[in-house]
């Protein structure tokens, strides 16, 4: 099978980590082909990322959101800031976090943990769709 890639469209989301596993292997059926590969997943966006964490217990979700504003809270005196305030800490979280996330594929299936899932890290109050570009290869 050669090289499948394909953006995905994510409908707005508020402010949080939202689990976006099933949307990504919903929009690609030519995962099923491949026994050995890996999928690669890349956001188009600067103020929302992408990560893997646990998949089970929503509370990860929320104590994930309560650290990241922790670490780059809407208070500190950056420079940026002509697209109000939670826009530059949305930039810091994304450069922690990181746009993209690669999944080995085994028997047609994402080879996650257990516990696994890939989040939307949405990092804006207001946000727009979010574009992600998955590429799978095998």
């Amino acid at each position: 099978m050669p090289t499948y890639q394909q953006t995905i469209t994510l409908e707005p989301r508020k402010r949080g980590f939202h689990l976006i596993t099933h949307e990504v292997v919903s929009a690609i059926p030519a995962l099923a082909e491949v026994s050995i590969g890996v999928l690669h997943v890349f956001i188009q966006h600067t103020s929302a990322s992408l990560t893997i964490n646990e998949n089970a217990d929503p509370d990860v979700r929320v104590d994930l959101e309560a650290s990241i504003n922790a670490i780059a809270p809407e208070d500190f005196p950056y420079i940026h800031t002509m697209e109000g305030p939670d826009d530059m800490p949305a930039h810091v979280k994304s450069s922690l976090l990181g746009s993209s996330v690669s999944i080995p594929v085994t028997n047609g299936r994402l080879n996650l943990g257990t516990w696994q899932g890939i989040y939307l890290a949405e990092h804006r109050d207001y946000a727009t769709s979010r574009r992600i570009v998955v590429t799978l290869t095998s």
